[in-house]
């Protein structure tokens, strides 16, 4: 377990991390998300102990990662998948750090077939296309076989089938007890792998949920769809104070205002015929956008002129 206790960290006048606290359980995947700059990889390095908190305290199964003994055996991570020796080949690179815990060669063979590298292993890491990267991270922050694994945006760069290998890794990985934490900024993918949440933002604990919780919190109030030949004499039925009614595509019309079971009464009790009725839910992209809306740290225009320069705003948290 993963533990986060009034955690702040300052960097001169800046607030990257301010007084948060949360835990990471085992046995099921926790997905952490943010904005840019709502501080979640500063959370990370401070889990790892790449930096210290400036108050505060972060334990790994009730100790500070520098106090491990053999930390690749306790937490494997990956932050930044490409920082490898460019000029070292993916197997040496992993065979090095399985040298600094005394794992045997065999291990290095084990978590390479695990991610799909034997065809490329000996070539050198420059050579390596992003998603070959992706995976080297990936091996290397498996190579101690940890209890803990935290990995920052691990799916970057992965075509179709390696985004469906991670997710169900991640998911096996955490079936098998250990403690899952990662980051990403794909809510599609979050949303099929994770089954907890923790959202920041400007340093702050803005939600601590389960996925289900957290995106049907911002489902309440969502239309309702419905189809009818009869689509006229719906809407007169319905019509009321506080219902809205809009028309959508192949004669579909969103309700607001009504729920499901009281649009289906008052058709039934006006005889009109109904081809579909489905309460509409947020996605977990819309869920994060409206929580996160206020701690944004840089919003686009809604429009720009065609020659505007593009400007890149901000790195990951």
């Amino acid at each position: 377990m993963i533990q986060v206790r009034n955690v702040t960290k300052r960097y001169g006048a800046k607030v990257a991390v301010d007084d948060l606290s949360f835990d990471v359980p085992p046995g099921i995947v926790t997905g952490f998300l943010g904005p840019n700059g709502a501080g979640k990889s500063t959370t990370m390095r401070l889990i790892l102990g790449l930096d210290a908190p400036t108050s505060g305290s972060v334990t790994i199964n009730g100790k500070a990662y520098r106090d491990f003994d053999a930390p690749l055996n306790e937490v494997g991570a990956m932050l930044e998948a490409r920082a490898i020796h460019t000029g070292r080949s993916g197997y040496n690179h992993l065979l090095a750090l399985a040298q600094t815990h005394g794992l045997p060669r065999s291990r290095v063979d084990e978590v390479i077939e695990l991610v799909g590298l034997g065809a490329v292993a000996r070539r050198r890491v420059k050579s390596f296309s992003l998603g070959m990267g992706q995976r080297l991270g990936i091996a290397a922050a498996l190579i101690g076989d940890p209890e803990t694994v935290i990995l920052d945006e691990p799916v970057n760069g992965l075509d179709p089938e390696g985004i469906r290998w991670i997710r169900e890794l991640l998911k096996r990985l955490a079936a098998e007890g250990r403690t899952v934490f990662l980051s990403s900024h794909l809510m599609s993918e979050m949303a099929q792998t994770a089954e907890h949440l923790v959202v920041v933002g400007r340093g702050r604990l803005i939600a601590d949920t389960t996925v289900e919780e957290f995106v049907s919190g911002a489902s309440t109030g969502a239309p309702v769809r419905v189809r009818s030949p009869q689509g006229q004499a719906l809407v007169d039925a319905l019509a009321g104070e506080g219902v809205e009614i809009r028309s959508v595509e192949h004669g579909a019309l969103e309700v607001r205002g009504l729920t499901s079971e009281q649009i289906g009464e008052a058709a039934t009790a006006n005889r009109i015929v109904l081809y579909e009725l489905t309460p509409l839910q947020a996605s977990l992209e819309d869920a994060f956008m409206s929580l996160t809306h206020d701690a944004v740290e840089y919003h686009a225009s809604a429009e720009a002129p065609a020659d505007a320069p593009v400007t890149e705003l901000g790195a990951n948290a």
